[in-house]
Formats: C-alpha cells, structure tokens, sequence
C-alpha cells in the first residue's frame, strides 16, 4: 500500500471521527453552546486539526447536519424495497424509520437545534434539497405501484406518508423524557420498543390502505 494512499486512509478517519464527536457535541447542547474547544477536547484533537479540515465551526455544523441526512438517506436505499410488494415495503420504510432514529438519537436533536435557529443553517447546505429528494421519490415509487393494483387510496402522497412517519418517530426522542415522567414508561424498554415498532407499519399500512368515499 502506497504512502499517498494510507495518507488518504488516515485523513478519512480523522475527518470521520471528528464528524462523529462534533455531532454528539451539538446534539448535546447545540449551535450556540457549543465550541470548538469542547470539540477538540471530546476528540482528543486540537482547534488547529479541526480548522485544517473544516474551516470553521459554522462549516463543521453544516458538515454535521449533510452528514446526519446522508445517513438515513442511505439507510432507505440500502432496503432496495422495489423487490417487494407495495404494502411490505411501506411497512419495512416505516420500521426502518423507527429503527435509525432510536439508534441515532442525535439526528433527532440536531433537526431540533436547527428549527430552534428557523433553519437558518440547514438553507446554507444546498446539497441537502438533492440529497433528500430519493426519500420522496422511494414513496412515490412505492405508492405508485401500490395504486397500479388497486391497494393504496389515491388521496394521499409521499409527502403526506414522509410526515406521518417521521412525525410519529421524532416524538420516541424528543419527547422521552416527559412521556417517561408524565406516564411512568420507558418508551425505549425491548418489549415496548418492538411494539412502537410495529405500531407506526401498522398504521402507516392502515391508514394508506383505508377505503375512501
């Protein structure tokens, strides 16, 4: 292996690392109350390290925020649901929803901070309208197939069934804390979580199959 290469190997790791503490970082306690120092000291790093690979601490949230989109984004494509039938594949979309945001409880927080900030960041990524467009676009597929055999109403699309899904999987993070207080349960115990599990693909499924006047 030659030198340029483990070179190349080293600074992917270094910027994956980085990426991967600066998002708990602000996950944490946000934009604004997050420095580079805390950055650098989570890391085991130093300012200069971080500044040499992304500029700024407004260009390592903007890293962070693309990087957390591309995640799930991935995720969806890698179920390649277009070799199942319409109705299981709208199931296994909601679940692995469910899934991602339990095991990136951090995406959840960040999406938080941004809409504390209005957006103010996530509209300086622009790779962020293309990088998501293929989460609609795997509905739309989805749906259409669906509405080919007669199985799905023709009143909703994928936007409606987007928001429902991850309207239902933001609020197992967001708001644990308070449901866990207010009604004594652990929406994250493994019995409950396969059930919250199963409950989104059950209603997702539902209410996209439901008959319409």
């Amino acid at each position: 292996m030659s030198e340029r290469v483990v070179r190349h190997r080293d600074a992917e790791r270094t910027r994956a690392e980085l990426l991967a503490e600066a998002t708990a970082a602000f996950a944490q306690t946000g934009y604004s109350g997050t420095t580079v120092d805390d950055i650098a000291q989570r890391s085991s790093t130093t300012k200069r390290m971080i500044y040499y690979y992304f500029g700024s601490k407004e260009q390592l949230y903007l890293a962070v925020l693309e990087n957390s989109y591309r995640e799930i984004r991935e995720a969806e494509q890698r179920l390649h649901v277009d070799g199942l039938e319409p109705v299981a594949a709208l199931r296994q979309i909601a679940e692995l929803t469910y899934d991602h945001h339990l095991e990136h409880r951090d995406f959840v927080r960040l999406v938080a901070v941004e809409n504390i900030h209005y957006g103010r960041f996530v509209t300086q990524v622009d790779s962020l309208r293309e990088l998501n467009a293929p989460a609609l676009e795997l509905l739309d597929d989805i749906l259409r197939r669906g509405h080919e055999r007669a199985l799905f109403r023709r009143d909703i699309d994928a936007l409606d069934v987007h928001l429902l899904i991850s309207s239902y999987c933001v609020f197992q993070i967001a708001n644990q804390h308070t449901f866990e207080y207010l009604f004594d349960t652990d929406l994250h115990s493994p019995g409950r979580r396969d059930h919250l599990r199963q409950m989104i693909g059950d209603v997702v499924v539902s209410w996209a199959t439901a008959p319409t006047e």
